[in-house]
């Protein structure tokens, strides 16, 4: 079965950079949209649910909340989004307490633009082949 709704995608990172890069090369993705985008972890937290998107990426290191504190806020809720955590601090400790917390990936800012990029087609591949996931199951680092 064949979904016509696309992935909803959220942003959240304090680099302008980030915020008005990444919605450009996502847009180049069939099937994929950007919903928003927030450049501190309160204003990501408080529009990732109101949004609900399916897939949030987001940087450890905001303002006000930091991601991980996030991560902590949306264990709390029953509908949670795939996160993938992208960072300049990919260090073993921040990716453990990362993926302890539930995000589903984890990756360097530096280096994993493409591993990013390969996760999110694969992501929405399986979206919209079964029309829906089971995010649980799509935990990948």
């Amino acid at each position: 079965m064949s979904s016509t709704r696309k992935l909803k995608v959220f942003v959240a990172d304090d680099s302008a950079f980030i915020r008005e890069r990444l919605p450009d090369m996502l847009s180049e993705l069939s099937g994929v949209e950007v919903v928003g985008q927030a450049e501190d972890g309160t204003g990501a937290l408080a529009s990732i649910r109101e949004l609900n998107p399916d897939v949030v990426i987001m940087d450890i290191r905001m303002p006000e909340m930091n991601g991980m504190d996030v991560l902590r806020e949306l264990q709390k809720d029953k509908l949670r989004p795939i996160v993938m955590v992208m960072t300049n601090y990919p260090y073993a400790q921040y990716r453990e307490k990362c993926q302890a917390l539930g995000a589903n990936y984890f990756f360097d800012k530096s280096k994993d633009f493409n591993r990013l990029f390969v996760a999110l087609q694969r992501l929405n591949r399986k979206y919209h082949q079964a029309g829906r996931f089971k995010k649980k199951l799509m935990c990948d680092s």
